[in-house]
């Protein structure tokens, strides 16, 4: 008996020395203990194995039709490095050229033949290939880290067949053809299809650097090797020296005639759970989701503008709560989709202002939580806002307002645009029209959460507050219904998401 004690005292000291070890050695540093921790899989992008996903949407988020010999406009380049420094990729080509009819493991028979659940449920195969489960990081030896899979580049276009009968309004379905006062664009049938998707997996070169690119256009007959004259195109490059630094994505958008409401961001969405504007389970790189505590740091350097239609978005979140505050549980009729969006290009004017009180939120709260009405024309900041946007389903909203589009998301959606103001300044927004714009290139640390806990957002009467909880961040521009064609380009880099 005494022989057992011994031992288990033995024991205990032996296992307490080793987690003293552990924690003298693998002790959080300063920087993270008083400074707050990521949210993200990658924080500031310095991983060498990369994880990065491609969507393609029409206007109402969905696919309808695949673009030929291209498959579900889902893909994704993920790769690690071995210990001989070669890419070991997880993701084949095959698999980013799975579409409708062919199996892997997981499909439902329900999505098999149905482009839109097809991809719904490909996002979800490419992220089990992609999952990282196990963190590299030291400080984290002693508890299990989140799985997460990787970032997203979204591309969206706007053009909408009012006679397709494709997208449902509020998220209700509606028969075609739609009567609407709304002027989207489309060419004529055929106008809301899915781009090509060309793809270099990433390579590691001769000099130590790492490159991949995904690239395309929704001129399903053009060639774009012959120059991109009259036709729309899209591309995402990413390097990263080997062992250094971090990744640099560099994005390109060029609009068309037929084309001229194009959308390309890069985004972290949630790793579980429905992502800003989907009804559905997504995967990403938020494996914990920011709420009102938290900080947004990236560099961004703007080439390119898009040119005075560009809403180009230092930052666009979004989430999904009812009217009635309670979380989203994917049923569209009743779900919201919530964005903010702050613009930067300075072409783009308020279109809230005195006289026209209807694209204003009701009101203003100010950093110290002062509440301003919309017609307290002596203090309300009608520069500070671009355009807000009510849901369509809200029962209770306050005169005048304006709606936002029915038709653009699954369900309906909340907007509220901002705009460079000196009011944002405490939260480290641009006070300026052109902070940030080309030539002036920036790193950015924005008080994300404190902000968007103080803007409006519609909510029933005498209900309890949304519990707030941020879905997606991205960072790119929506070239908005161009008369002619237009150009954008940017760089984006060390982004990341602190939570305090």
């Amino acid at each position: 008996m005494k022989m057992e004690k011994y031992l288990l005292v033995l024991f205990l000291c032996v296992n307490l020395c080793f987690i003293g070890v552990n924690a003298r050695f693998f002790k959080v540093p300063w920087s993270r203990r008083h400074k707050g921790i990521s949210a993200l899989g990658d924080p500031g992008m310095k991983r060498d194995g990369l994880r990065i996903a491609f969507e393609a949407w029409n206007n109402c988020n969905g696919v309808a039709h695949e673009a030929p010999d291209t498959g579900s406009p889902r893909a994704a380049d993920c790769f690690d490095v071995s210990r001989n420094l070669t890419l070991l990729h997880r993701v084949s080509e095959s698999d980013n050229k799975l579409g409708i009819g062919k199996k892997f493991n997981g499909l439902s028979a329900e999505a098999l033949y149905d482009p839109n659940l097809y991809a719904i449920e490909k996002e979800l195969y490419l992220g089990s290939l992609c999952e990282v489960s196990k963190s590299s990081k030291p400080w984290q030896f002693l508890k299990t880290s989140k799985p997460w899979q990787f970032w997203m580049v979204m591309l969206k276009s706007g053009n909408f067949d009012t006679k397709a009968g494709l997208c449902p309004e509020n998220g209700k379905p509606k028969p075609a053809p739609i009567n609407t006062t709304m002027n989207f664009p489309c060419f004529g049938e055929g106008c809301m299809n899915q781009p090509t998707l060309n793809h270099q997996p990433t390579q590691l070169l001769a000099d130590g650097t790492m490159k991949g690119w995904f690239n395309g256009t929704y001129d399903l007959d053009a060639d774009i090797g012959n120059g991109l004259a009259n036709i729309s195109f899209y591309e995402v490059a990413w390097e990263k020296k080997l062992g250094f630094g971090r990744w640099v994505f560099k994005h390109k958008l060029k609009t068309s005639i037929k084309y001229p409401w194009l959308m390309l961001y890069l985004r972290a969405d949630a790793t579980k759970g429905f992502s800003g504007g989907y009804p559905y389970e997504t995967r990403g790189m938020l494996h914990t989701l920011p709420r009102t505590n938290f900080k947004v740091k990236f560099s961004l350097e703007i080439k390119k503008g898009g040119g005075p239609q560009s809403q180009f978005y230092l930052l666009d979140i979004g989430s999904c709560w009812k009217n009635n505050g309670k979380p989203c549980d994917g049923d569209v009729l009743t779900d919201v989709t919530r964005y903010s969006e702050m613009i930067i290009n300075p072409d783009v004017p308020a279109w809230c202002s005195p006289t026209q009180l209807v694209n204003c939120p009701p009101y203003h709260i100010t950093p110290n939580n002062t509440k301003i009405l919309r017609n307290d024309t002596a203090n309300f900041p009608y520069g500070a806002y671009h355009y807000y946007c009510a849901p369509g389903n809200a029962k209770y909203l306050e005169e005048p307002v304006s709606l936002c589009d029915p038709y653009s998301n699954p369900q309906a959606q909340e907007i509220v645009q901002l705009l460079p103001h000196p009011i944002w300044g405490e939260y480290g927004y641009p006070t300026e029209k052109g902070q940030g714009w080309i030539g002036d290139p920036r790193t950015w640390v924005l008080d994300t959460g404190g902000l968007a806990s103080r803007l409006y957002f519609y909510q029933d009467p005498d209900t309890l507050p949304a519990k707030r909880k941020w879905t997606s961040i991205d960072v790119g521009t929506e070239i908005f219904v161009s008369d002619k064609e237009e150009e954008a380009e940017w760089s984006l880099s060390d982004f990341d998401v602190i939570l305090l």
